[in-house]
């Protein structure tokens, strides 16, 4: 089931999720409502708060091509990244992201829950992730370039952080008239859901 999914200015995106216990049926149909939810708004990832819900899981998926040209550079796939037909959809529950030894890089990024907003954000090249699956077993990949940039981003949305909140001033700055419009888009429907209550 295609999901609504959260935009700015909505309480949910800034509240760090509830670790998962359950690893149950309601769990994985609530991750593949989140991939094809995913895949219907054409993104790379999607975290539960993007779809209105507290808990530690999101999903990423890399396979689709994209329109930005430059796409893959300098994020490419490298020997630290598992063939993508191994892993994809990835779907992460209560994930841990550390930062490895290396650069850092500026990359234009997106967001399902800022439609049409982009901006420069600095984030390690070079990423561990722990993370459980939907039976709850363990897994720890290493990656670097644009899968371990997603899966940051993803994993900051399960923290309440933002990718607007990695954006420096003059960026923001820029970005201003456009996240007031959006927000004041979020609190029109924010009232009206609650009349319709």
């Amino acid at each position: 089931m295609i999901l609504r999914v959260t935009k700015y200015g909505e309480p949910i995106l800034l509240k760090k999720g509830v670790p998962v216990k359950y690893f149950n049926k309601e769990l994985e149909q609530l991750a593949n409502d989140m991939i094809e939810t995913m895949y219907a708004n054409e993104g790379v990832g999607l975290a539960a708060q993007q779809v209105d819900q507290g808990k530690m899981i999101c999903v990423v998926d890399l396979r689709f091509p994209s329109d930005d040209e430059n796409a893959d550079e300098p994020f490419t796939f490298d020997d630290k990244s598992p063939p993508l037909e191994l892993i994809m959809p990835l779907i992460l529950v209560n994930p841990k992201v550390t930062a490895l030894p290396g650069e850092s890089s500026i990359y234009e990024e997106g967001c399902l829950s800022f439609p049409e907003i982009k901006g420069g954000v600095i984030r390690p090249n070079n990423v561990e992730v722990k993370f459980q699956d939907l039976k709850g077993g363990y897994h720890k990949i290493q990656s670097s370039r644009f899968l371990g940039r997603v899966i940051q981003h993803e994993v900051d949305h399960l923290h309440g952080i933002l990718f607007i909140d990695r954006m420096d001033k003059k960026t923001i700055d820029a970005l201003t008239p456009e996240l007031k419009k959006l927000k004041r888009q979020s609190r029109r429907f924010l009232n009206q859901k609650r009349k319709t209550l």
